[in-house]
């Protein structure tokens, strides 16, 4: 169960966020039990990319055997 404060990984890209599939965010609020959460994407300095709203089958949890990545964040 994904919980507040996780850090979850986006399983879709979101081009008109700039963000894609496999990039890390924060959970910073669920809706409805875990049907959606409110994701906050920042780089590593911690600036924050943005904050959007994705149903359940758009994230899922870490698991033990990711590994991150790094990539230069494109403008829209």
């Amino acid at each position: 169960m994904i919980k507040e404060h996780d850090c979850i990984v986006l399983t879709e890209d979101l081009s008109e966020e700039g963000l894609k599939a496999g990039d890390i965010g924060t959970v910073v609020h669920i809706h409805q039990n875990g049907a959606g959460y409110e994701v906050e994407f920042m780089t590593l300095t911690g600036e924050t990319i943005s904050v959007v709203t994705l149903m359940a089958s758009q994230v899922r949890p870490l698991a033990r055997r990711d590994i991150a990545h790094v990539r230069e964040l494109q403008t829209v």
